[in-house]
């Protein structure tokens, strides 16, 4: 793993008063499942806390379950070790939770906001547990467009996009 500084995503900072208990939770289990698998790259304690159950993946290239998205996402950071979310805003609403971020592939374009991308990650749970996932992804730079140009078109799942 590359020793770079990776962006740390503190819960307490996008709490809300108005979220339930329940809400407060589930944003918490995304938090600790994004801040480990998406920008620490610990893909063995992803595996060991957020495994097990069934999770559909909504993003056609990425297989599914968490084993599949734990895989993908270990190819990536083979290509982009520096590769990171900055969780700039979280909404909660009952058993869903989304994560607004801009996300980059290198550590030095962290926090320019002219390189990487948007992404806006929805996650549903049951039971505390991740069982659903959906995305959306604006390329912001000419490289990102170019990588999402070379890279989208695989097919890892037959779920639909909605």
């Amino acid at each position: 793993m590359n020793k770079a500084k990776r962006p740390k995503i503190n819960v307490k900072n996008h709490l809300q008063e108005n979220w339930t208990k329940q809400e407060t939770e589930n944003v918490k289990v995304v938090v600790d499942f994004f801040q480990h698998l998406m920008n620490e790259h610990n893909f063995e304690y992803t595996l060991q806390n957020h495994a097990g159950g069934s999770y559909t993946q909504h993003n056609r290239a990425i297989p599914n379950e968490i084993t599949g998205l734990v895989g993908y996402v270990r190819i990536l950071t083979k290509r982009f070790p520096e590769y990171s979310f900055d969780v700039k805003m979280i909404f909660a609403d009952g058993d869903y939770v989304i994560l607004h971020s801009h996300t980059t592939m290198i550590a030095k374009h962290r926090g320019n906001e002219k390189k990487g991308f948007i992404i806006t990650d929805t996650f549903r749970l049951e039971n505390g547990k991740l069982v659903e996932h959906w995305d959306a992804i604006q390329p912001i730079d000419l490289f990102s467009r170019f990588l999402v140009l070379i890279t989208g078109g695989s097919i890892g799942n037959n779920n639909s996009t909605f």
